[in-house]
């Protein structure tokens, strides 16, 4: 059974001050002042080999499917280790450890080693290596770090991605496959063969809140890169405040089953760290929120009940269907489940209900679901929703030490933010850096929200969308983007995987869908199984499920900026060379409406293969 204590006993009360700027702006804070917090990463490291030397740390898949990995104590030789062979290497502030490579052990011990001795760590998206056809992002970013070493789990996975950056840095490459010297590599075990505990500990005592722990790259449809310098003040305060307001986590160690990327913030800044920082394990799922790979994901969650579920709605999509199935894995899902987090974009309502019922019917009440906003800048959380919302898109209160700035912005509330979370600026970047911050320090993170209810700020904040993403119809009516997409995506389920929507300057909104395969192929029992994907979308209940969902949003709306009335279903899925999509699933609006510009126009004029809103 799980927990039955309230959710009163796992969060902080929900307060926030807020007060009137001089501008006719609104500034948002906590009442609670931020903890004393850690002068680096590695204090927590130092403190759990110390306190509970025995406690698995990092888990993941061996050979041979079972799970393995470091207690805390094995960990923190190995940092020593690798840091030893970094310092030989030379590697320092200006060269830094470039990681091409999934999440691992290794992968999160090298990191750890490098922000030991305050040598940056530039976790890249293995997409970029991977799936990428021209690497042409990859190969300016290895110029632009010119980083000191490259790291990949396996040379020949990445050998493509390797050839193609090798005349763009001057770094030595590390593998987790080659022996040392083979094809001019070195292995893992080599750079952490020597220790020299002595040089390692003058070094890690230099390291300070000041240190840059790590260059993040930021997703876009820019080909220039944007390396946000992340402080190591930016990750101890940022974890700091999570114990504030989820004081859960001191009760017992959290364990997690988690594949969030560690080249985006979330997966590493916030939950590999929050891990670390309350002495848990973190057990490295190697599926994806995808339907090849999420058995593997399943079947980590058959063996491991995680304490927390971190996920993104793409995910959640997907485990909502394997929970309905099986009631075995619903039990050991629940078993010691405390909460469940959604981020990188608001939760559909159809899985929002369907969690907080399940929770409910298998544990005897629901488990809390809630989420939080920030960003690469603010590493990442500025507000949490540590309560349990009424509604999905919630995003809580700001965090202790984060302060809010609320700007008007035509119909909208830019939100500005600053506080010891928010990164000083952009590597090497002081255009990108000085056009960042407003006059007051705070900075624009081009997001906008809006007070659950204005009248009791206590009950958080809705986001309310991109300020760039909105648009006007000819009508001179604005579209909120953000909030309407949600909606799109739950009344055209189980079709709609995401969607973006079009309409500028015309007098209808648009919808181009990227379609959920596995849920029209079962809406088209009659095709054979290896039916060409035309085909599939254009059936007949397919289509007719669409036209349903067009119509029931039509019923919703208030006015034709609140509905669509056609869509389209893409055959193509979303780009990462194009920055249509990052590794996480966020979908960028601006730039699939700059890459398929044909499709957006066959849609608007109304082509062959749109999908229609019933006439009335």
């Amino acid at each position: 059974m799980t927990d039955s204590r309230p959710t009163t006993s796992l969060f902080a009360p929900p307060l926030v001050v807020v007060e009137r700027g001089p501008a006719g702006d609104t500034r948002l804070r906590s009442p609670a002042p931020l903890g004393d917090h850690d002068r680096s990463v590695g204090v927590f490291l130092e403190r759990w080999a110390e306190m509970a030397p025995d406690r698995p740390f990092l888990r993941e898949r061996g050979p041979d499917g079972a799970w393995r990995g470091p207690t805390y104590r094995e960990a923190r030789d190995q940092v020593h280790r690798l840091a030893t062979g970094l310092l030989r290497l030379g590697l320092g502030p200006d060269r830094p450890v470039l990681i091409l490579s999934d999440n691992g052990v290794d992968h999160g011990l090298l990191t750890l080693a490098a922000m030991h001795i305050g040598v940056p760590v530039a976790p890249v998206s293995p997409a970029y290596s991977l799936v990428s056809r021209d690497f042409a992002k990859l190969r300016r970013i290895a110029a632009f770090t010119d980083p000191g070493l490259v790291y990949v789990a396996d040379h020949v996975r990445f050998a493509p991605a390797l050839a193609a950056i090798s005349a763009d840095h001057r770094g030595v490459v590390v593998s987790g496959t080659a022996r040392d010297g083979q094809d001019g590599l070195r292995s893992v075990a080599g750079l952490g063969a020597e220790l020299d505990r002595a040089a390692v500990s003058r070094q890690f005592d230099q390291v300070g809140p000041d240190t840059i722990a790590k260059l993040l790259f930021t997703s876009g449809s820019t080909g220039e890169p944007k390396a946000v310098i992340t402080t190591q003040r930016m990750l101890t305060a940022n974890q700091q405040a999570k114990a504030q307001v989820w004081p859960f986590l001191t009760e017992e160690p959290p364990v997690i089953v988690d594949w969030l990327p560690w080249s985006h913030t979330f997966g590493a800044n916030h939950n590999f760290n929050l891990v670390l920082r309350h002495g848990g394990t973190l057990h490295v799922d190697a599926g994806r929120p995808m339907p090849p790979l999420f058995a593997q994901t399943i079947t980590n969650l058959r063996e491991v009940a995680p304490t927390i579920c971190f996920n993104v709605p793409r995910g959640y999509d997907l485990l909502v269907a394997a929970l309905r199935e099986d009631a075995a894995l619903r039990r050991t899902f629940f078993s010691r489940l405390r909460v469940l987090f959604s981020a990188a974009a608001a939760l559909p309502g159809h899985l929002w209900d369907a969690l907080l019922e399940m929770g409910r019917a298998t544990g005897g009440h629901p488990v809390p679901l809630v989420s939080a906003w920030g960003s690469t800048e603010t590493a990442p959380l500025a507000t949490d929703c540590h309560f349990q919302a009424d509604q999905s898109g919630v995003i809580g209160l700001p965090i202790p030490g984060t302060e809010l700035r609320l700007v008007p912005a035509g119909p909208k509330l830019e939100v500005r933010v600053r506080g010891p979370n928010v990164t000083p600026g952009y590597w090497r970047r002081p255009d990108l850096t000085a056009a960042a911050f407003d006059e007051e320090g705070f900075y624009r993170i081009g997001d906008a929200v809006r007070f659950v209810d204005p009248d009791r700020p206590e009950r958080g904040l809705l986001f309310d969308g991109r300020v760039s993403e909105d648009f006007k119809l000819d009508t001179g009516t604005w579209v909120n983007v953000g909030v309407l997409r949600v909606r799109a995506i739950a009344a055209l389920a189980p079709v709609a995987q995401d969607a973006v929507l079009t309409g500028h300057d015309r007098s209808a909104v648009g919808l181009l869908v990227f379609p959920n395969l596995a849920a029209c192929r079962a809406l088209a029992p009659d095709l054979p199984a290896d039916a060409p994907l035309d085909r599939v979308l254009g059936h007949p209940a397919v289509r007719a499920r669409v036209a349903a969902g067009l119509e029931a949003l039509r019923a919703d709306g208030r006015g034709s900026s609140t509905y669509p009335t056609r869509a389209i279903l893409l055959e193509e899925p979303p780009s990462i060379d194009r920055g249509e999509i990052t590794d996480k699933g966020y979908l960028n609006q601006r730039a699939v409406l700059t890459s398929r510009a044909a499709i957006v126009a066959r849609l608007e004029d109304d082509g062959p293969d749109v999908i229609r809103l019933p006439a009335t």
